[in-house]
This record gives structure tokens, sequence and C-alpha cells, in this order.
């Protein structure tokens, strides 16, 4: 099933050459953070990164997309600055953000990430959490250190309210599970935090590293979490219909676990026949079966789960772009807004 939430994507290579730039610049900075670890936690990290396998030995493949670090260094682009005076803050929203991610792992049980084994899976949940721990700790470390000092303030309150935020947003990601029933509102709530915030500090960090006004500072903000909402929507939809070959997790993943997902929710919600039948097929705590799978996937469909999610994420997306200055240079910031809604996961 193709994920298509606009107009077919238009500059995808220049899209690519965005978050290839981002990755070029951002990663020095995140490798001498990683190095400062020390064994076994640079081990560690690194792996979690796709620099190195378990052993420590270097691979060749691409590492990480940098979306959220294109989204900073895109943000102080548009303000008419130089990106490279935002790529401490860069680098620190892409050491939070792989906080986030070791220790959702842990949460979730997720023995893989796109076709490799997951930190704790290969040295343990305390191991993985104390990465996770050390990764936001460096985090703070690299923009205390590396931002001019009037700057750092301001820098660090945000990454940290953000810090906040994604805790707060997993925390009710996970009550979900145990919920009989979940809105439509609080999921969206839930993905304010979880995905918008971290975001909204990205796009909000890109200005504030350039000197940009307020009301600008302010304007990023809404792009990131708009544009967050809108990469959360198409991602639920991912992970239900989306090709493993593409995605590199097992097809219909969120629907085997029975995740209250956006599509799931709203189609629980619509109070047709087929909302119906996938009711019954969640009362179940067993994860569902193939055969299951598929059919849910069919049902969240026909109770229109997926044409309402796909809606939503095209409002957002809409949201996000209308937020952009209309005399900033945001080339950067629409190339991503594109690809990031049009993807494979």
């Amino acid at each position: 099933m193709s994920v298509t939430t606009t107009e077919p994507l238009v500059g995808g290579l220049l899209a690519q050459e965005v978050l290839a730039r981002a990755r070029t610049m951002v990663e020095p900075v995140l490798r001498a953070s990683v190095d400062s670890l020390g064994e076994p936690l640079r081990r560690m990290a690194g792996y979690h990164l796709g620099w190195w396998d378990a052993t420590g030995t270097p691979l060749s493949s691409e590492s990480g997309r940098a979306l959220r670090p294109a989204l900073t260094l895109g943000a102080a682009a548009a303000c008419g600055g130089d990106p490279a005076d935002a790529v401490p803050a860069a680098a620190a929203i892409e050491l939070l953000h792989n906080f986030s991610l070791v220790h959702n792992e842990v949460m979730d049980a997720d023995p893989l990430r796109r076709g490799r084994r997951t930190v704790w899976s290969v040295w343990g949940i305390t191991n993985a959490i104390l990465l996770g721990d050390a990764l936001q700790a460096q985090s703070v470390e690299v923009l205390s250190t590396r931002l001019p000092g009037h700057l750092t303030a301001k820098a660090i309150t945000r990454l940290q309210t953000t810090a906040v935020d994604l805790c707060r947003g997993q925390y009710a990601d996970c009550a979900f599970e145990n919920q009989s029933r979940v809105s439509i509102d609080e999921y969206v709530s839930m993905a304010a935090a979880k995905t918008g915030s971290l975001m909204a500090c990205a796009g909000a960090l890109g200005a504030l590293c350039v000197g940009a006004h307020t009301h600008t500072v302010s304007a990023m903000e809404i792009y990131g979490r708009e544009l967050g909402l809108a990469f959360q929507f198409v991602d639920e939809v991912i992970g239900i219909y989306s090709d493993p070959a593409i995605s590199g997790e097992p097809v219909g993943n969120d629907l085997r676990n029975r995740k209250k997902t956006l599509p799931v929710i709203a189609a629980l919600e619509s109070g047709t026949d087929a909302g119906v039948e996938l009711a019954a097929l969640f009362e179940s705590i067993e994860p569902l079966t193939a055969e299951q799978v598929t059919r849910a996937a069919v049902l969240v469909e026909q109770a229109g789960g997926l044409a309402l999610t796909l809606r939503y994420a095209h409002e957002r997306l809409a949201a996000a772009m209308a937020a952009l200055p209309a005399d900033a240079d945001t080339g950067d910031l629409e190339q991503l807004a594109l690809l990031l809604t049009e993807r494979g996961r």
C-alpha cells in the first residue's frame, strides 16, 4: 500500500542531500561525545548509532538518517544564519533522540531495530538503561561546552524541558496498553509530547543559535512540532502497511502487539461493523496470529482509520508549512517536510 499524504515528492534527491549534509556536519561532534564516554559505554553507543558492530569492528553502511539534526540546521539557514553555528545544538538533539530510542526499546521489549539487534538484546537491560542515561547527559554536555555562553542557559533549558516532555509522552504511550479505550485527543496529546516536542526543540534551537528574533524562534518551534505530528501519524500507517524490506521491521508488528495507534483508535471509534470486528480481535491479550494481523489491517482501512490518519497527517503538514516565515529561505525545511511524510519507516 502506498503511503501518500501530499502530492508526490518533488526533489527527493535534494532532500537526501540535506540529510547527508547534516550527517557530515554533526557526526564529528557526535563521535567526540561518544568517545568521551569510555568503554564499554562507548562501544554500546557506537553500535546503537550504526558505526560499528558489537565487537567494535567499523561498518561501511550509512549511519542514521539525521532527520532532527537536519531540521536544526535547516532552521538556522532559514533564519539567515550560518548552519555551522547550530551544529552543537543539532548534535545535542540527536543525542537526546537516541537516549529516548534506547530506553523505548527496553520498555517495548523490541529485539530489533531496522534489522539489527537492539542494545538491550545484546548487552542486557541494565546496561541499555545506563547507556540511555549517558546519552541524555552528553546532550547537555555538548550544549554547555560548545555553545557561546550567552546561549547556553536558554538552550539547555529548552533541551531539558523537552526531555521531560519525551518522558511524559512515553509514559502515556505505555499507559495506553492497559487502557480499554483511548480517545483520538489522548493519542494526539501523547504524540505531541513523544514526537512533536523533540522536533519542536530542534527547530527552535536552530533559530536560537543564529540569534533569530523571538517570534522567529517560536515559528520554527511550531513548524517542528506540527511536522513531528505529521511524521508520527504517517509512521503509524507505515507500522501497519509498510513493506518490511523498506521498514526493516516485521510487517504489522504494531497490530500483532495490539498497539493503540491512531489508525487503530480511529477505527475502533468509527462505530462501523469493521470497527466492531476489530475491537473483538483486540479483546484478547495474546499477540495476533499472522492471519489475524492481515485481517486487522483490512478492518482498519474499512473502518476509516487509514483515511483519517492520512488526513490528520496532511493537515499537520500544512500547518507546519504555514508556520514558516514568508521571507525566510525555507528550501531545506520544505524538502524535509515532504521527505518525512512520504517515506519508508
